[in-house]
């Protein structure tokens, strides 16, 4: 007998990957929550304000979550300075991406957010949470993995009484793929805020961005679905 789907605990940063994962999750089965964290980073506003946008057009139940404590172990770059900025040709240079993640790691950040949404999700008898990661950028970001996928609902089933899993919609895709996975589910990618930056739009020119506009182009979105916030859009 098939397993009856059910509704997930979503994570919902705002940014391409969470909007994409959610609007499919959420048409697959059904959202009961999601959730957008401020952990310190100076995008916090923004990102909150994207996640509110696109569960309102999704018509999800969202929260916020504050979790002051984490600032203390964030970067510089993510707090008072500036995330690493990129030219598009060293996106995929292995040595050049190495190094930019280092620079806007946070110690076990999924880690934490997947254990909070677990929470979330067993105290209302859900057996899911829902994390956008990609392919595209797990090898730099090992957290953003099937592999760590695997890991987290190992632990879950000890951990939660429901054995909540962790899935991802777009695990398995690099960024043009989830950006067209995005238009043909009618993700609200409008509302997308993909950058390290807390400007009044994307700065165009960190990796978040530039990853994001290459994805957009290579997989010709419609320009009415790009987000609105970003420059060149």
């Amino acid at each position: 007998m098939a397993r009856r789907r059910t509704p997930s605990v979503a994570l919902l940063s705002g940014g391409l990957d969470s909007v994409v994962a959610v609007t499919m999750a959420h048409h697959d089965a059904g959202v009961a929550l999601a959730l957008t964290f401020d952990y310190g980073q100076r995008a916090a506003k923004r990102e909150i304000a994207a996640g509110r946008n696109v569960a309102r057009a999704l018509r999800v139940p969202w929260m916020s979550v504050a979790l002051p404590w984490m600032a203390r172990l964030l970067p510089r770059s993510l707090t008072t300075g500036r995330a690493p900025r990129v030219t598009r040709g060293r996106l995929d240079t292995q040595r050049h991406a190495a190094a930019r993640a280092r620079a806007v790691w946070v110690p076990n950040r999924n880690g934490v957010l997947l254990n909070i949404a677990a929470a979330y999700a067993e105290a209302r008898g859900l057996r899911a949470v829902v994390a956008g990661f990609n392919r595209e950028e797990a090898s730099t970001f090992p957290d953003n993995s099937r592999e760590y996928m695997k890991a987290a609902t190992a632990a879950f089933r000890f951990s939660t009484n429901t054995h909540v899993r962790v899935v991802s919609p777009t695990a398995l895709y690099d960024k043009t793929r989830i950006v067209s996975l995005g238009v043909t589910h009618d993700a609200p990618l409008r509302h997308v805020w993909s950058c390290y930056a807390d400007g009044k739009k994307m700065c165009a020119s960190c990796e978040s961005c530039e990853r994001l506009t290459r994805a957009l182009r290579a997989a010709d979105a419609p320009r009415r679905m790009w987000p609105r916030l970003l420059p060149r859009a």
